[in-house]
C-alpha cells in the first residue's frame, strides 16, 4: 500500500473571534469560527494539496455538526472521527490587540477527547501514512493523552514512519513541569522537532541546542520566531531565513501554517533552505487574517506571495 497521508490527531474546537481588538471584558460581540492546533495543522497541509487523516472526537451537539461538515469539506479525511453524546464542544474566545497579539481564554471542560483511550490505536491505520504529526496540545489535555501519543509514536517507528511534534505548550492546560516530563518522553521518537524559540528555551533551559539535538537524535531542530524569521539545524549545520515583512492582525495558527508548510515541503523534496522559505512564507500569510485557520493558503497563494505566479485579478 501506497503512503502518502500526513495523519494528526487532536481536539477541535469553536473558537469565537471578538469583532472589536481589546481586552476582552470590552467585547461584545464574537464570530464563530473553528479552531484546534492539531486541525489547523491538517487544514494547512488540505490547502497545499497534501492528502491528511485527522483522527479525533467530537460531541453530539449542533457545534459538532458544524465542525465536522466543515473540515470534510476541506477534503480533510474523516475515516476515525466519532461524534460521542452527552460530551459538549469545546470553546474559546479570544482576545485581539491592535498588534494582531493577544490571549485565548479556553473553556474545554469534558471535552469529547477525553473518550479516547489507547484502544483506540491500531496498527493497520498507520499503513499508507507518510508522516505523523503530534503536538502538546493534545498531551495537555487529559493524562491519559500521553499513552495514546506514545502507543502511536512506537508504532510509527516500527513502520519507519517519520514523526514531526510541535510543543506548542499550553500553560492554561498543564504546568510547565508537567509539559517537560511528557516531552522527554516524547523527543526519543522526534525525527523532526518544529518549535517556537522561546518555547524550545523553557523545556531544555540552558542546554545548548546542538547538545539537545545529538542527546535525542532529532534529525532537524526547527526554530520559529515570529517576526524574526526561522532557522534550522540539520547534519550539524545551522540554516537562516529571513521573515516576511506584513501587518500582522491575529498571530494565532501560524506557526500550525508553518509546521504544515515544513511538512508540504520535505513531502515535495524542498531542500532546507527552501522549507524554510516556504513555511516563512505561510506563517506570515496566517497572520494577515483574523482567525485560527482562514488565512492558512492554498499553494497557488503562496507561489504568488513569493512572486513565483502572478495573479490575474480580472
Amino acid at each position: 500500500m501506497e503512503r502518502n497521508y500526513i495523519f494528526t490527531l487532536g481536539d477541535a474546537l469553536i473558537t469565537f473571534n471578538p469583532v472589536a481588538t481589546g481586552p476582552l471584558r470590552y467585547v461584545d460581540s464574537f464570530e464563530r469560527k473553528l479552531g484546534g492546533a492539531e486541525l489547523n495543522f491538517a487544514i494547512g497541509c488540505a490547502r497545499l494539496g497534501l492528502p491528511v487523516k485527522w483522527m479525533s472526537r467530537l460531541g453530539g451537539d449542533e457545534f459538532s455538526k458544524y465542525i465536522y461538515n466543515t473540515v470534510r469539506g476541506e477534503g480533510i479525511n474523516m475515516d476515525y472521527v466519532e461524534h460521542v453524546s452527552g460530551y459538549p464542544t469545546s470553546l474559546n474566545f479570544k482576545e485581539i490587540l491592535e498588534n494582531g497579539s493577544g490571549k485565548t481564554f479556553y473553556y474545554r471542560y469534558q471535552s469529547p477527547i477525553l473518550t479516547m483511550t489507547e484502544e483506540d490505536i491500531d496498527e493497520s491505520m498507520f499503513d499508507d501514512i507518510a508522516y505523523v504529526h503530534l503536538t502538546g496540545v493534545f498531551l495537555a489535555i487529559a493524562p491519559q493523552n500521553l499513552q495514546i501519543g506514545l502507543s502511536i509514536l512506537r508504532i510509527g517507528k516500527a513502520k519507519g514512519i517519520p514523526v514531526s511534534f510541535d510543543p506548542n505548550i499550553r500553560l492554561k492546560l498543564w504546568t510547565l513541569e508537567q509539559a517537560r516530563a511528557a516531552y522527554f518522553e516524547i523527543f526519543p521518537y522526534v525525527d523532526i522537532l518544529l518549535t517556537g524559540l522561546d518555547e524550545i528555551e523553557m523545556i531544555i533551559d540552558t542546554m545548548p541546542f546542538e547538545q539537545f539535538v545529538a542527546q535525542y537524535n532529532i534529525s532537524e531542530l526547527v526554530i520559529k520566531d515570529g517576526a524574526n524569521g526561522s532557522k534550522a539545524y540539520v547534519d550539524g549545520h545551522w540554516h537562516n531565513a529571513e521573515p516576511f515583512l506584513v501587518k500582522p492582525v491575529d498571530t494565532v495558527g501560524a506557526g500550525d501554517g508553518y509546521d504544515a508548510a515544513d511538512i508540504f515541503g520535505l513531502m515535495n523534496g524542498y531542500d532546507v533552505a527552501e522549507r524554510l522559505r516556504f513555511a516563512n512564507a505561510v506563517g506570515a500569510m496566517v497572520t494577515t487574517v483574523k482567525g485560527d485557520n482562514e488565512g492558512l493558503p492554498e499553494y497557488t497563494d503562496v507561489e504568488v506571495f513569493l512572486g513565483q505566479k502572478t495573479l490575474v485579478e480580472r
